[in-house]
């Protein structure tokens, strides 16, 4: 399951890019974001592994975070695994004028083993699409406040 799209944030490249990858700021943005761990590697660095920790009502999860390609201020690349599901992000900023940013970005999830979010991905494939619009809505808020 894969799913696209962009949104034009009035904000210059490389402030936005500073935004993003701060893990600080997470939180602003991302629901449920409680922190991030270094596990391996340099921070925002290729390779650099990462396990994040989030709170959804009662449940807490953990995701490890990879990041395959940092590329910033132009892309960033990162994997995300998941007891019950991996998915990847690939992200392109686009510098639109000296303070208008295109913030293109792409999720797939390449794997979905339980039974409940594999259900949920075939009944309403829209749940993780509109989580996924939710947080790039909630980021492009943040960064035009900056």
């Amino acid at each position: 399951m894969k799913f696209k799209g962009f949104k034009d944030i009035n904000q210059n490249i490389d402030k936005l890019a500073e935004l993003f990858a701060d893990p600080n700021n997470l939180k602003e943005y991302q629901d449920g974001f409680i922190s991030k761990e270094l596990l391996s590697g340099e921070e925002g660095e290729d390779g650099a592994v990462s396990k994040m920790y989030f709170k959804h009502g009662k449940r807490d999860m953990e995701l490890i975070e990879t990041i395959t390609a940092n590329k910033l201020p132009n892309s960033f690349e990162a994997s995300y695994h998941h007891k019950h599901m991996d998915n990847t992000m690939k992200c392109t900023f686009t510098a639109l004028d000296n303070n208008k940013t295109r913030y293109e970005y792409e999720f797939e999830y390449t794997r979905i083993n339980w039974f409940m979010p594999k259900l949920i991905a075939i009944l309403f494939p829209g749940m993780y699409r509109k989580q996924g619009e939710k947080w790039m809505n909630q980021f492009k808020e943040f960064a035009e406040k900056q």
